[in-house]
């Protein structure tokens, strides 16, 4: 048999080829994908295995805006005492909006709260995320007064399939309203973890701002119930207030938070600080910091070094190489979990609230964040940052640049990721 009908015997057929090409394709594409489960499932592990430690307590800190007083909370014990103590001391309404509501010594005592309130005869309005909650028993929940308005958010509404934006979004807001008069929003969720475990910053605000924290409930509460059932309007205190409310609405199809964080960032002149405990911005935000940061402003933005999510810690981390090209300081909190959603800019602008600098929060969750101009604020806001920055590591550009290969791998594995965390 000659070479040549030997060669045409043994050439493989185009469609083989194909087939071929695809696979070694799909195994070059898995291995990637095949390291970064590996990884994260390591780090998973070391996570269960990781000691609790109390979070540092910063203090509390008080602040007055014009005829809004605001106090800053960073300890979990006294944001909630003075929330039970707004809670007893309640006459004609409370309305409530939270993300996780745990089932423990804490969670309990605001059980009680709003039972005794309820006996007074006070209005209690109550809304929580049934998928956050999905671990806490039903009857939990079921101690509640049956005077109490009660409302299990799901993830997806009764109108999911007519209109799926409007219907879906996580409750991730964690508001409380009493009588009108005074609101508290922030990071916070009740539970005895987060007030000793967790770094965090809540606000407590009088005045104007408490009506924009009041819509935010009652706007959602009263979509699709009949006008008895509902929460009724009242007018606010002031067209413009100084200390305002800037809210994600989902079943409004509004998202004002992102565009709140943009036009404060390209304004800043001097510095950028943000605390955030997920830290997967969409390309314009992420482009208007490194923009900053080469026009001169000191961009300093702190994470968690080990947050309670590893697959957003490395999802995160895939942003940190242009950062800190650009000049970026990026901080690791080490003392615990830190879950801190702030921001204060050229001590004049300052933010506190429900979002992190993720696409959930900007683009799909309900949320709520309070922004403030004003420099006593911002001064009061700064304090709280610098406190925090003694408990941080600060990431070396030439050591980050030299990590190890894995890491690389699993950052870029975790791309796909990025739009749904």
């Amino acid at each position: 048999m000659s070479r040549s009908r030997i060669s045409r015997r043994f050439k493989p057929r185009k469609s083989s080829r194909k087939t071929l090409s695809l696979a070694v394709a799909g195994t070059a594409a898995g291995m990637p994908l095949t390291a970064a489960v590996s990884v994260v499932t390591l780090d998973l592990l070391k996570e269960s295995k990781r000691k609790q430690r109390d979070a540092p307590r910063p203090g509390t800190f008080e602040s007055q805006v014009e005829e809004s007083p605001l106090t800053i909370y960073t300890d979990g014990d006294a944001l909630y005492g003075d929330m039970l103590q707004a809670i007893d001391a309640a006459e004609h309404s409370i309305l409530m909006k939270t993300y996780i509501w745990k089932n423990d010594e804490v969670g309990q005592k605001f059980i009680d709260a709003f039972n005794a309130a309820a006996r007074r005869g006070v209005d209690v309005f109550i809304i929580y995320d049934g998928f956050a909650n999905l671990v806490v028993p039903p009857s939990f929940y079921r101690q509640l007064s049956g005077d109490i308005h009660l409302h299990r958010m799901p993830a997806a509404g009764r109108s999911f399939w007519k209109a799926p934006l409007r219907s879906t979004g996580f409750n991730h807001s964690k508001i409380l309203v009493v009588d009108d008069e005074v609101g508290f929003v922030g990071g916070y969720n009740i539970g005895s973890l987060y007030a000793k475990k967790w770094r965090d910053t809540h606000l407590r605000a009088a005045g104007p701002a408490v009506w924009g924290l009041r819509q935010t409930i009652a706007r959602l509460w009263n979509e699709n119930r009949d006008p008895a059932e509902q929460v009724p309007w009242t007018p606010p205190h002031s067209w413009n207030p100084t200390v305002r409310v800037v809210a994600n609405m989902p079943v409004d199809l509004v998202y004002p938070v992102r565009n709140m964080y943009l036009k404060a960032i390209e304004r800043a002149q001097k510095r950028i600080w943000i605390s955030t405990p997920y830290f997967i911005p969409d390309q314009q935000i992420l482009r208007a910091l490194i923009l900053a940061a080469q026009r001169g402003v000191d961009v300093q933005v702190m994470v968690p070094k080990e947050s309670n999510h590893v697959i957003a810690d490395w999802v995160s981390r895939g942003f940190f190489g242009p950062m800190l090209k650009a000049g970026i300081t990026i901080l690791l909190f080490t003392s615990s979990m830190m879950h801190s959603k702030t921001a204060t800019i050229d001590g004049e602008w300052s933010t506190i609230g429900t979002a992190n600098i993720d696409r959930l929060s900007l683009s799909f969750n309900y949320e709520s964040n309070i922004e403030v101009v004003d420099p006593g604020f911002a001064a009061e806001m700064e304090k709280v940052f610098r406190s925090d920055r003694e408990h941080c590591e600060e990431v070396n550009p030439e050591r980050w640049n030299s990590r190890r290969r894995m890491a690389r791998v699993t950052e870029f594995a975790l791309k796909p990721f990025r739009p749904v965390l």
